[in-house]
């Protein structure tokens, strides 16, 4: 990947904004479910999670899990959990077998905090948990999931901003309704083109073309190279080779490199260009 001819960027405002309204909210909960793309297990990751979530309880769901291979999953999951010292729960974009699972981690790592409260004299309450992540990651997907059994809001709290929605799961689980967005960052351009691979950076960040040119760069210097080269029926995939292919061609007989830049990376976010994780384990 030529990091030098493409560069993610937005705003710092943006993301001071993000975090400030993260941290407001990671007041009012007990215990927070990350959620992460599995595509990227490690860049769709904040870097300075711990520093943010302080002493904070955390469950890590590696979301999207359709769209890879399994057996590299299990591979990152025994990492996670050796790294992170987190539970790491497999979920889909669609299925919701595993939502179970969550809720029962999400109770069970908070009630240290629960104890304290009553040990303070205070009665038992049910656990409060929020879903945070990077942009696009599924985490509205997880609440939404996670709310379908109950619909019952319970609205604002004594103390809490009036405008956090709280719905009860179950009678020792009640979520925060509103995700929270954990910022990106520009500082690791790599970080950020693999986000923008997967749709977790605005499209007003970047252009289409030199993103889908580093995808397809990373993908043919990948184990994945064959599949990308049947699907696109060229050994050659470039932007232009497969605009020629297809025959979408613009004024003077050029090659539509945009429009095949934006179905390219619509390809591979749907899974058409094989399972696969753009991250590698680290080593060492």
């Amino acid at each position: 990947m030529k990091k030098d001819k493409l560069h993610i960027h937005w705003y710092p405002g943006h993301i001071a904004k993000a975090e400030r309204q993260l941290k407001e909210k990671l007041s009012l909960v007990d215990v927070v479910i990350e959620v992460r793309d599995s595509r990227i297990p490690l860049s769709s990751s904040y870097n300075d999670i711990k520093k943010l979530l302080g002493e904070k309880p955390r469950l890590l769901l590696l979301n999207k899990a359709d769209l890879v291979d399994k057996s590299e999953l299990n591979n990152w999951i025994k990492y996670l959990q050796e790294t992170t010292g987190c539970e790491v729960i497999v979920t889909e974009a669609k299925g919701s077998k595993d939502l179970n699972q969550v809720i029962k981690s999400s109770v069970e790592l908070a009630e240290p905090k629960i104890q304290a409260l009553m040990a303070k004299g205070l009665l038992r309450r049910p656990a409060r948990a929020m879903v945070v992540g990077m942009p696009n990651v599924g985490k509205s997907s997880v609440i939404n999931k996670l709310t379908k059994s109950s619909k019952t809001k319970i609205g604002a709290k004594a103390g809490v901003t009036r405008q956090q929605q709280w719905v009860r799961i179950n009678p020792k689980l009640e979520l925060l309704d509103t995700p929270g967005i954990i910022p990106t960052r520009q500082d690791d351009q790599e970080q950020a083109v693999k986000l923008a691979f997967v749709s977790s950076v605005s499209e007003n960040a970047y252009s289409p073309e030199p993103v889908a040119k580093a995808l397809l760069e990373m993908l043919l210097e990948s184990k994945h190279a064959d599949f990308v080269m049947d699907y696109y029926k060229t050994e050659t995939p470039t932007l232009e080779n497969i605009a020629l292919s297809r025959n979408w061609i613009v004024k003077g007989e050029n090659p539509d490199t945009e429009r095949t830049a934006i179905y390219v990376l619509k390809d591979f976010r749907e899974g058409r260009l094989g399972k696969i994780i753009l991250d590698k384990i680290p080593q060492g």
